[in-house]
């Protein structure tokens, strides 16, 4: 750790990544040079009653910023506070809420799935650790701004993206509880919306002969997937009490949208593969449907399957293969367990339709299990088809 009288043309020939450099002229002043950057900075010792609480760093500013001149009155601002016993770093409680505050009050203000509530908490714990104690009134625009462009960085685009629209909606809720906060410092960004999936066309035919070669409980899983569309925890998350093989319902329980369960009518195909799982996983005496005994949950969790599908793929192909198969747009959205648009959509109850939109699910359950068949013929060297079972088709 060098100590010079430093100068502006000093500063300029520091190497990058060189780490402290100490001035002789302001007590706890340094430049600290990053790999990419070097910033001005100030280190003190506070001190209550004779005694050392703590030794805090306060960075003032990039050295491509401001002046020498400025960023040494600022250091001598600030060790006059740490010498007083005062953490510049610490948020005054006069100031308001705080974002640690705030998030439990963002939490307490409506439910949340237990995964979301997690996602919340892992931003604040992991990204936003060192604002956790900072009052919501002391988060500027630039601190929203230079934390952003560190963790897109450190950690990617999707990453900073994610943790800056928590902080949008956390600040938001103090904004609710405290009328002195009159502006988001998150505003001062252009954070994107989340890239839309891309998936590929889905080959039925290839489909089936993949599905066909997994082990008899992940292939039915994944025959589940598509021909409901549900959500990964939804079909995940199914009991056997949940399946009504008489009338032929599934009983989806754990809802994105809403926390009521959801109903949904299932073709007789699905129905008869549901039946035989059943069966099949009696002797286990497992509540869940998929049953895992080596799963913490004591269900499946991960249904991924090299050269199939994801959970979430799933749901595009149901969609698109709805439409193939000729039904119409509402009825496949409440299929799908979507809400419609506008003010109407508000008005429509899909466990009030349950039988009326049957016809529509054995039509996308027709047309997967039409490939199916198809799936399974064997070609001769002349051309023909031939079923597993020997008998040749006459085209």
């Amino acid at each position: 750790m060098a100590v010079m009288n430093l100068t502006e043309a000093k500063i300029r020939e520091l190497p990058l990544g060189s780490g402290i450099h100490r001035d002789e002229q302001v007590k706890g002043l340094m430049v600290i040079c990053h790999k990419t950057t070097r910033s001005y900075a100030v280190q003190g010792d506070v001190r209550r009653n004779g005694r050392h609480v703590r030794t805090v760093r306060v960075k003032i500013d990039r050295c491509d910023r401001i002046g020498l001149r400025d960023a040494r009155n600022r250091a001598k601002a600030l060790m006059s506070q740490i010498q007083s016993g005062v953490d510049p770093t610490e948020g005054p409680a006069e100031t308001g809420i705080t974002l640690e505050r705030a998030l439990d009050a963002h939490l307490e203000e409506k439910p949340h799935r237990p995964r979301t509530e997690e996602g919340y908490r892992y931003h604040l714990d992991h990204y936003l650790k060192h604002w956790r104690k900072r009052a919501v009134a002391d988060i500027s625009r630039q601190m929203v701004r230079d934390l952003y462009a560190d963790l897109k960085r450190k950690h990617g685009d999707t990453t900073a993206a994610s943790v800056m629209r928590t902080l949008r909606a956390v600040v938001n809720t103090a904004m609710r509880i405290d009328e002195t906060l009159i502006g988001n410092p998150v505003a001062a960004l252009h954070v994107p919306a989340t890239r839309r999936r891309k998936v590929a066309p889905l080959d039925l035919t290839a489909w089936w002969r993949k599905v066909d070669a997994i082990a008899p409980m992940r292939r039915d899983i994944h025959v589940a997937m598509l021909l409901t569309g549900a959500r990964r925890s939804s079909i995940l998350q199914v009991r056997r009490e949940d399946v009504d093989l008489a009338r032929r319902v599934l009983t989806l329980t754990h809802m994105k949208t809403s926390d009521e369960p959801m109903q949904v009518p299932i073709g007789r195909g699905l129905a008869a593969i549901l039946e035989g799982r059943m069966e099949s996983d009696a002797p286990l005496g497992s509540d869940w449907l998929w049953p895992s005994a080596g799963s913490r949950t004591g269900h499946v969790v991960e249904p991924r399957e090299d050269g199939l599908p994801s959970p979430h793929e799933y749901r595009h192909h149901a969609r698109t293969l709805y439409i193939a198969a000729g039904v119409p747009y509402a009825e496949s959205a409440l299929l799908l367990g979507q809400k419609l648009p506008g003010a109407s959509g508000g008005y429509v109850h899909a466990e009030h339709l349950v039988e009326q939109l049957r016809p529509h699910a054995q039509a996308l359950e027709d047309l997967v299990l039409a490939a199916k068949a198809e799936a399974r013929m064997i070609e001769l060297p002349d051309g023909a088809l031939v079923d597993p079972m020997g008998f040749k088709l006459v085209a």
